[in-house]
């Protein structure tokens, strides 16, 4: 079974797909002449821009649902295992596919609200939605959802639990048993509240945790800051080849730093336009900027805060596959949690290891959460003609039962699986918002239009020639704010 699913995987995770990911985000970044940097104070106003409705969530808890999905082990066991397997130099890739992803980030969110649609009175939509309204390809965007649904319902809990489990046993010593039960009560008394609890619990969390974690690793970067000019030259020397050590693994380097970028920050694999369609704006543009921005808190500001720790503690092994080890400072320590563990650890003795687990646990228990609603939404547009109750409860206890089985199997295994998930949604996404690239470029020049003319933007696919957008041309109502209320108030 291991050697099928690494199989598997290398196929999955071939060059091609690497350079599909650089090759789509350069090419948004310049056809949106770089948006991730001429809007990036709109990014942060746009965050808490709109309220809530009983249809959708607000932007906030869209984002901060986006987050739980993007922050998770990724930030702490990925960054190490790109350390392990492709050496420093890992990291600056993982920050460039970060900067040119923000603007997949954007195309994928706008879609996502473009063709969004209302079921059971809340808003759904994602790529299965912008594929079949979109594209009018009925079987692609039925693979897709398929793909997801196995994915994120089957595949992906398994690394997020499998790292709390671990976590929690290097720090605490608790059985991964007993973490799995736990880690199974407390999800399933939040998903089966439904979105509204799923956002709710997500804004309080995410912001808490993220911030909670870079000033960790401040303090960690200000009490080593004699060390940072040579970890900051390490990293690009390595980057590039030019350094002594690493110069030979430079493509590793590359695939390992793209791969666990996407892995953490989700950058066109298809997963934040979920959240991003349950928001209530007045325009997809606005959900677009502010998922853009999403992809620079994970990867700029949280796994940064991961490497800057491990590499300035020197707390890492380097070992490429296939090859000797090139830096061995852990011994025979797995890639994985424990180099971030061990980096706090030798600043702040005896805080180290309880640090990075209760981090891990709210990392990953939060994008647990979200891969959940992903799933769901995924169910809900398979089965959108029929009664699909049965259906859900199946969902939530196959994610139930994964997210156990995951807390006490080991690590490799479900660190391919998960490969597996996000290589194949991130393949069949990428096509799919590059053959709707016309619309999404229409969704912004409409925004950035009617900014300059002074509006607060209001979407009209009809003016813009955009077809099958049902809910905004049907459905959508925009409300003007009122002396009482000075923010967006929508209705639909």
């Amino acid at each position: 079974m291991e050697s099928f699913v690494n199989w598997l995987n290398g196929i999955i995770w071939s060059q091609g797909l690497i350079y599909l990911c650089l090759g789509t985000g350069l090419f948004y970044s310049i056809a949106t002449r770089f948006l991730q940097l001429r809007h990036f104070k709109e990014m942060i106003k746009l965050m808490f821009d709109g309220k809530s409705s009983d249809s959708g969530v607000s932007s906030f808890q869209a984002l901060s649902m986006a987050l739980a999905g993007r922050v998770g082990t990724g930030n702490i066991a990925g960054v190490a295992t790109a350390i392990a397997y492709g050496g420093p130099g890992a990291v600056f890739w993982m920050w460039l596919i970060a900067f040119l992803g923000s603007g997949s980030a954007f195309v994928e969110a706008a879609l996502g609200q473009v063709y969004k649609t209302k079921q059971d009175g809340q808003f759904r939509g994602g790529p299965a939605y912008y594929i079949e309204k979109g594209l009018k390809i009925k079987w692609y965007a039925v693979l897709f959802a398929i793909v997801t649904v196995i994915a994120t319902g089957m595949l992906l809990p398994g690394v997020q639990a499998n790292s709390i489990a671990v976590g929690l046993d290097n720090a605490f010593g608790i059985s991964p048993t007993v973490t799995g039960i736990i880690l199974v009560v407390v999800l399933a008394s939040i998903i089966f509240g439904g979105v509204k609890r799923i956002a709710a619990v997500a804004q309080v969390i995410v912001p808490f945790m993220a911030l909670g974690y870079i000033l960790v690793a401040l303090l960690i970067v200000l009490l080593n800051i004699s060390q940072l000019p040579a970890v900051l030259s390490l990293i690009f020397a390595s980057a590039f080849g030019s350094d002594a050590a690493f110069g030979g693994i430079i493509g590793a380097a590359i695939a390992w730093g793209v791969k666990r970028g996407i892995y953490s920050n989700e950058a066109g694999q298809g997963t934040a336009p979920h959240a991003a369609a349950a928001a209530e704006v007045s325009h997809p543009a606005k959900q677009g900027l502010v998922q853009a921005f999403s992809v620079y808190v994970d990867t700029l500001f949280v796994c940064s805060a991961t490497a800057f720790m491990i590499l300035i503690t020197g707390m890492y092994n380097v070992t490429p596959e296939g090859a000797a080890p090139m830096v061995n400072n852990l011994g025979d320590m797995e890639p994985g949690p424990g180099y971030t563990q061990q980096a706090v650890e030798s600043t702040f003795p005896g805080f180290g290891a309880s640090f990075v687990a209760v981090s891990l646990l709210f990392f990953a228990f939060t994008t647990i959460m979200a891969y959940y609603y992903m799933a769901e939404t995924n169910l809900a547009y398979i089965n959108q003609k029929v009664k699909r109750v049965w259906s859900e409860y199946v969902l939530k206890t196959v994610i139930l039962a994964v997210v156990f089985y995951g807390s006490v199997k080991t690590a490799g295994v479900a660190w391919a699986l998960g490969d597996i998930g996000v290589g194949s949604m991130a393949w069949l996404n990428i096509i799919a918002i590059l053959l709707l690239t016309k619309p999404a470029l229409k969704v912004l020049k409409d925004y950035e239009s009617q900014k300059k003319e002074g509006k607060d933007p209001v979407f009209d696919p009809v003016k813009l020639g955009i077809k099958d957008a049902d809910f905004w041309e049907k459905e959508y109502k925009y409300v003007p704010p009122t002396e009482s209320n000075d923010s967006k108030t929508l209705s639909s």
